[in-house]
Formats: C-alpha cells, sequence, structure tokens
C-alpha cells in the first residue's frame, strides 16, 4: 500500500502527470503519474488541484489491459 493516500490533492504531488494523446480539446481526460514508491496517481485533468486516486501498479495494470479487451465498452454506450 502507497504511503500517499487516496484523495490528496493531485497538485501537492511532485509528479510527472501523463495524458493521454487521446485527449480532447475540451480537457476532458484522466492523467496518470507514476509515484517514487511505484503507486501510480490519477486526477482529473479539469481539476488539477483536486484530490488524486492512489492505486498499485497492479491495480492500474489490470484495469488497462480489461479495458483493451473491451470489458468496459457497455458503459460508453449506455451513455449514447
Amino acid at each position: 500500500m502507497s504511503p500517499v493516500p487516496n484523495g490528496v490533492r493531485a497538485s501537492s504531488l511532485d509528479a510527472g502527470w501523463i495524458k493521454s494523446r487521446h485527449s480532447n480539446a475540451e480537457g476532458n481526460c484522466v492523467e496518470l503519474a507514476p509515484l517514487v514508491d511505484g503507486a501510480i496517481a490519477l486526477r482529473n485533468s479539469r481539476d488539477p488541484d483536486g484530490p488524486a486516486l492512489v492505486c498499485a501498479s497492479a491495480e492500474v495494470a489490470a484495469f488497462i489491459a480489461a479495458a483493451k479487451d473491451g470489458e468496459f465498452d457497455h458503459l460508453l454506450k449506455a451513455g449514447a
């Protein structure tokens, strides 16, 4: 478990935030940043000072694998 707590102010982290090249011009995207302890922080790009969600790298890897497999596609179709 990361010593960085969930909900910490994202801008307080000494982290290099990465935005997807698939982000749109309105800034509706999620940014990720690797933390020193190996955890990964996520933040809403529209609220860079807002709270960060901190996950273990294995959790993020599982999420990315599931997204690549289309396991969450139904969530996008529900809002369309």
